[in-house]
């Protein structure tokens, strides 16, 4: 299969980006360098290509009830222009997919997905529709930006009349944007900074590029690679799906439990769910401090001599200087302050459970 290229991979290139096969797309891993462009998001602020993710509609009056039997989360909470974090678990309590869903009304819901999960998720949204929702693969059809920092909304307000003020955190807004009309303005990110993502006609993606980049002239804009987003993703400790989570891990397990509505009526993988949280959570994914090397993913995880886990993402952090890394491990030793020890290469680095995320913004 040929690798696939977003509407901005000219600009990419133009830019001199070091540019990666990541999930069958040929995406920008850095530009400037990981450390520089991530201390730039945090300082500044940062522009990011997110336009291989996926997006999907469903309309129609039964458009909520075949969402709330896909996510774990109660979308019947979600009000006009409101967004809601999710997963969506297998019949086991796997989890096919973490999912952003947008409600633009009672018949018409846009669900962001995965990369490397576009067909995928489609393929089981349609398969799983017992209430013959209108379901729509669009994802070719938009581009999308990531603009996060704390100058992202001065930046953005600059390009649009849509009050960025007013939109919440996890709120969208539809409007025009540098003149391109029907874009969505939403307050969502995956940085643990301020800012929105833009969707955007795909066709326009060389107005919002050129726009975007004069406008954030005097803001400091950077350009941001996949290296950063994921060192600024791990600081939060934001799972990364294939790492973090998978078919394999369940929604209790990953501490994605305040996004899994037990309680609000049946959905796909519920049953499981419900039997894990009563026998007790056997696993859970902990952030640690390690000392003195960096943990990569699959590094073993060690207690008194036994492997009892292994890391799922580590890096350095470079905002709080510390090496970091999230893993899973038994539930007994999952409590803060525990020691254990990361097995790096044959070599065996302490390691903390640390409070999560590492990272705060201090605006």
């Amino acid at each position: 299969m040929s690798i696939r290229r977003t509407p901005f991979h000219a600009f990419h290139k133009e830019a001199g980006a070091r540019m990666i096969d990541f999930g069958g797309w040929d995406m920008p891993v850095q530009y400037t360098g990981i450390i520089e462009e991530h201390l730039a998001t945090r300082a500044r602020v940062g522009l990011f290509d997110v336009s291989h993710m996926g997006e999907v509609r469903f309309r129609g009056p039964h458009a909520m009830a075949a969402v709330q039997h896909l996510v774990t989360n109660d979308v019947s909470k979600l009000a006009d222009g409101q967004a809601m974090y999710t997963a969506m678990c297998n019949e086991h309590g796997g989890i096919v997919d973490d999912l952003i869903v947008y409600r633009f009304g009672a018949e018409e819901i846009l669900i962001c997905v995965n990369a490397a999960n576009r067909a995928k998720d489609y393929a089981w949204m349609v398969s799983h529709n017992p209430f013959g929702a209108e379901i729509t693969n669009e994802s070719d059809q938009w581009g999308q930006l990531a603009i996060q920092g704390r100058h992202a909304e001065a930046l953005i307000q600059t390009l649009t009349p849509v009050k960025l003020a007013a939109i919440k955190n996890y709120w969208f807004a539809v409007g025009t944007v540098a003149g391109v009309e029907g874009c969505i303005l939403a307050r969502t990110g995956y940085t643990g900074e301020d800012g929105f993502e833009i969707f955007l006609p795909a066709g326009a993606a060389d107005i919002l590029w050129d726009a975007v980049h004069t406008a954030g002239a005097p803001f400091g804009l950077a350009n941001i690679g996949l290296g950063a987003r994921d060192t600024l993703r791990l600081e939060m400790k934001y799972s990364l799906y294939g790492n973090d989570i998978t078919d394999d891990t369940t929604p209790l397990e990953a501490g994605l439990g305040w996004v899994t509505k037990l309680e609000k009526g049946d959905f796909i993988g519920r049953d499981p769910l419900v039997k894990q949280r009563d026998a007790g959570v056997p696993r859970r994914l902990v952030g640690l401090v390690v000392d003195g090397r960096i943990a990569r993913p699959h590094n073993p995880i060690v207690s008194d001599g036994v492997v009892v886990g292994e890391v799922t993402s580590g890096s350095r952090g470079p905002s709080i200087e510390q090496n970091v890394a999230i893993a899973y491990v038994p539930t007994n030793l999952a409590k803060l302050g525990t020691k254990l020890q990361v097995d790096v290469r044959g070599k065996l680095a302490d390691a903390t459970v640390s409070k999560t995320p590492f990272y705060t913004r201090p605006y």
